[in-house]
């Protein structure tokens, strides 16, 4: 059954997200909040081939002096840097940012995992203060990625240096991380772009039992973020996507979920503004202190970010 058609049950803390949308005109206006999810590369073709000439509009430099423009336009005052590269040299090159630029509170950055020597690794780079966590770009590995032991240990040694870890798979891999995180009760995960559900093609019903079977983890939450790039680009429409945000907010709650923009990826599809203004319109019937949750609270108390961060670029 496609999205469209799928019955919905009004949340107890006010209407579906279908019948609030339009310009987050509801939305009681925000104080601080922190985007959960955004990238920084210096393009190269030969390091970010996924780039594709579909996304033409990706193929240059994206800094955080370019986000901070949008950040400030959008009422935004932090983030939290993710890697997009699987190397140990953007995860350095991230601290580096964060350490002059003010709006970065944290990075999520890349070790390998599945190495002999994950122990020293994480033991050198978990000194940096703004080290949130770590990812692995799972979407990307083949079925059964999350059972290997060697991968599996090195998850196990995250919650020692005090790591989060972001799980990026798409929505046909959702069991698979059911049953990676359950094995793992005392690590903090999170789910980027609620597990990427193919929105083009009308998924809904499977992927909505498997996110309701991952947010029963209390040790998972979930970012609301990278709908946009899921939906047809051009033809996309917030009722479209109204479902998919409802789902999460019913599943997770506001203090399991964290507002996330996947800047500049979602650039292909959206404006920043629009897809921050997406999120503020599916919460704008939730009390203040439900907003807050899921506009800075949920991601200040995940990532322990220490910082006060500030949109202004020096």
């Amino acid at each position: 059954m496609s999205a469209a058609n799928e019955p919905r049950s009004r949340s107890g803390v006010g209407v579906p997200a279908s019948e609030r949308v339009g310009g987050s005109g509801g939305a009681k206006p925000p104080g601080l909040m922190i985007d959960s999810h955004q990238h920084f590369w210096i393009y190269d073709q030969g390091q970010y081939g996924w780039i594709d000439e579909s996304m033409r509009a990706l193929q240059r430099d994206f800094l955080p002096v370019d986000a901070a423009r949008d950040m400030a336009a959008a009422g935004v005052q932090a983030t939290v840097a993710v890697q997009a590269r699987q190397t140990p040299e953007e995860t350095r090159w991230l601290l580096e940012l964060a350490d002059r630029h003010p709006i970065i509170a944290g990075v999520v950055g890349w070790v390998d995992l599945q190495a002999v020597g994950v122990e020293q690794e994480l033991e050198r780079i978990s000194h940096h203060p703004r080290l949130a966590g770590i990812r692995h770009i799972v979407q990307g590995e083949p079925d059964g990625f999350l059972e290997r032991p060697a991968f599996r240990r090195g998850i196990a040694a995250l919650n020692r240096y005090g790591l989060t870890y972001d799980i990026l798979v798409y929505a046909r891999q959702l069991p698979a991380a059911v049953a990676f995180a359950r094995d793992f009760p005392n690590q903090p995960f999170v789910l980027d772009h609620l597990g990427k559900p193919d929105i083009r093609g009308g998924e809904y019903r499977e992927w909505r039992r498997h996110l309701g079977e991952l947010a029963a983890l209390p040790n998972v939450c979930c970012k609301l973020s990278g709908l946009v790039t899921e939906a047809d680009w051009r033809a996309w429409t917030p009722a479209q996507l109204a479902p998919y945000l409802d789902a999460a907010l019913e599943s997770f709650g506001p203090s399991r979920l964290m507002i996330g923009s996947d800047w500049p990826v979602c650039r292909v599809a959206a404006s920043y503004g629009d897809v921050i203004g997406l999120v503020r319109d599916a919460i704008s019937e939730y009390s203040a202190d439900e907003q807050e949750q899921i506009l800075e609270g949920t991601a200040r108390t995940f990532f322990r970010l220490k910082a006060e961060a500030t949109n202004r670029e020096e």
